[in-house]
Order: structure tokens, then sequence, then C-alpha cells
């Protein structure tokens, strides 16, 4: 039985959580929500800071929630990759920091494979080939889960991401940050099919669409569009519920058709879905519904491993450590790193 301490700080949250292979012990969400609501969005620097501050108090609290000591600790994990510089850092110093005090060995984990783990926490009987949705703030990608540290991206957004989307825009109708929460609380209220919104094809320079990849852009402009012509052909409230839902809409039909296009395609019987975006209501009906007529099962994580947290990067972690990779203490976090590049992060045996 081996227990990992993750630690995950790439953008806004500060995590901590204990994992013995995909049972979680503890896990300890210090959000920062709040503070970036005021800004809009989240800003780096103040970010970095707010994980200065938690990052022990966390740990702390992982600990005590597991019950466990530090002897009980077999190894210390962090994600190194891709996010915010600043931030990884925090993250990355304190688990080298407690990995040299404690002598316990280190893993570096790429951000996106936590989250393709965290599907691993909502269903212990997952295991490789199968197709992953991952839609979240910052990445919209369909990927072939060979194995371990074994991806092949299929698809992927060529401009804006679903969960950044959704962010851009609850702005444009000032709904407040972030923006997948609200837009789909309001969009319950609304009529899905009141404004007709262009899915966001992907053209080939040889005619004709990528069956995989996404354009979110588009779909920004069209709402915008929308927002102005209605603004100038009445003084009436703006019909903010079915704009949400007509937006929601639109984007979970899209990410659904090329899921099922993608994983049939491929021959492949299950799609795991990661990222803020797989606690989307639309989304999570439209994709059952759809893989149910194809045969296909379709994983989502828990609610609450669906957004940033440490419980995934853990799960990751326990993998790789059980099949004896480890990280050096020199490793250095990125701020953009390819899913394919996951296995130059290890470079020793236990």
């Amino acid at each position: 039985m081996t227990n990992i301490l993750a630690i995950e700080t790439s953008c806004d949250e500060t995590a901590v959580a204990i994992v013995n292979n995909r049972q979680v012990y503890s896990n300890v969400v210090a959000s920062q929500i709040p503070i970036h609501k005021l800004y809009g969005g989240v800003v780096p620097e103040v970010a970095s800071r707010q994980h200065l501050e938690n990052i022990n108090l966390v740990v702390t609290q992982a600990l005590e929630q597991a019950q466990l000591g530090w002897d009980r600790i077999d190894a210390i994990a962090t994600t190194c990759a891709p996010g915010l510089v600043g931030a990884l850092l925090v993250g990355q110093t304190a688990a080298k920091t407690l990995a040299m005090i404690h002598n316990k060995s280190f893993l570096g984990i790429h951000h996106l494979e936590g989250h393709i783990y965290a599907t691993y926490l909502g269903d212990p009987t997952l295991e490789p080939p199968f197709l992953s949705l991952l839609v979240s703030g910052g990445h919209t990608s369909l990927i072939y889960v060979k194995d371990c540290g074994v991806y092949e991206t299929l698809g992927q957004t060529r401009d804006d991401a679903a969960g950044e989307a959704f962010d851009k825009v609850a702005r444009l109708l000032q709904l407040g940050y972030p923006g997948g929460p609200v837009i789909d609380s309001l969009a319950k209220q609304g009529n899905p099919r009141a404004f007709k919104l262009p899915e966001g094809k992907v053209s080939l320079p040889e005619g004709g669409y990528h069956p995989y990849d996404a354009s979110f852009s588009g779909l920004k402009t069209a709402v915008l569009r929308l927002v102005q012509k209605l603004e100038n052909e009445s003084s009436d409230e703006l019909p903010l519920s079915d704009i949400a839902a007509s937006f929601q809409e639109t984007v979970a039909k899209g990410l659904t058709k090329r899921a099922i296009k993608c994983a049939l395609d491929y021959g492949l019987t299950k799609i795991a879905v990661g990222g803020g975006v797989a606690a989307n209501s639309a989304l999570r009906h439209h994709l059952s519904e759809a893989s149910a007529s194809q045969d296909i099962q379709v994983i989502f994580p828990p609610l609450k491993f669906c957004t940033d947290n440490a419980a995934m990067i853990a799960c990751a972690a326990a993998d790789h450590f059980k099949r004896g990779h480890t990280s050096a203490l020199n490793l250095k976090v990125r701020s953009r790193m390819h899913l394919s590049q996951v296995m130059e992060l290890y470079d020793s045996k236990i």
C-alpha cells in the first residue's frame, strides 16, 4: 500500500491531498475565487501570493484529515506543468522541500494527466485504453489514453477552450466570474432553442471540416452580436436565461458530437470526461444520452474532482510511482508542456 501526498497550485486553487492508489484519504482545497472575482479573472501575481499564504496550512490539514504522519507517506508529488509559473513554483518548492526533509521520493505531474486520472477516482475499475474528453478553462482536447504516460491527442480547440468561452460569455452578460457555474444555473431557467448559434467548425485546407477539432471564438462573437442586436431592437431587459441556455446547449452538443465520432472512429468503448466543464449539466446530459445510444460507456468524475484538486494529481502520481517512475529534485516548472512529453518528467527508478 502506497500513500502519496500531492500538491496542486497550477492556477488559483491551493490544494493538497493524500491518496492510496485510487482511495482518497484527504482532499483539501483552499479556493481563491472570492479574491479573483474582484478582477473578473485570475491575476497570476495575486494567485502566487495566496499560494504562499495557504500552502503550509493546507498541507497540515490534509495530514490531519487523513490521520497520517510523515512516516506513513511514501512519496510527494506536485503539479509541475502546465500552469502559471509563479503559482507552480510555490507548490513545487514546497513539495521538494518536504521530500528532502522527510527523505521521500519526489514526482512531478502534468496537470492535464491529473484531469485524466480524476475519472479513475470515480470509477476504480477504469483502465486504458479509452478516450478522454478533457474540457477545462485552459484546455479542450480529445485524448487517446493508451497507458499510463502514453497519450495521443486526436482533437483540440483551435482558439478559446470551452471553459474560457464560458468565462468570456459570462463577462459579456455581466454574470460574474467564474462563468461556468453561473451560466449552468441560469441556463436551467431558459430555452436552449431560443437562439440558433454557430457550432464552431474548423475548416480543412483541402475542404470540409476537421472531425475532432473545435473552435469557440466564433461562438463567443456570435453571442456578442446577438446581445448587440437585442439591445438595438428593444429597451427591454436581455433574456439572459435564454441566451445562457442557447450558448450552453451549443457547446455541449458540439463537444458531444466530436467525442462520440472520435470514439467510434477509433473503436473505443469508453469516454472519460475531465476538467471543470465536466461538471456542466448539459454536457453530462447530452454525452450520457448519445453514448448510451452507441453502446459507449461514459464516465464523469465526482463533481468535487472536476475542478483543480490535488487528489487527481496524487492518483496519477500513484500510478507512475507503482511503475518505478520518480523525478529529479532539479526538475523545473514549465508554463507549457504537451501531454505527449509526460515521460520527460521522470528520469530515475525506485
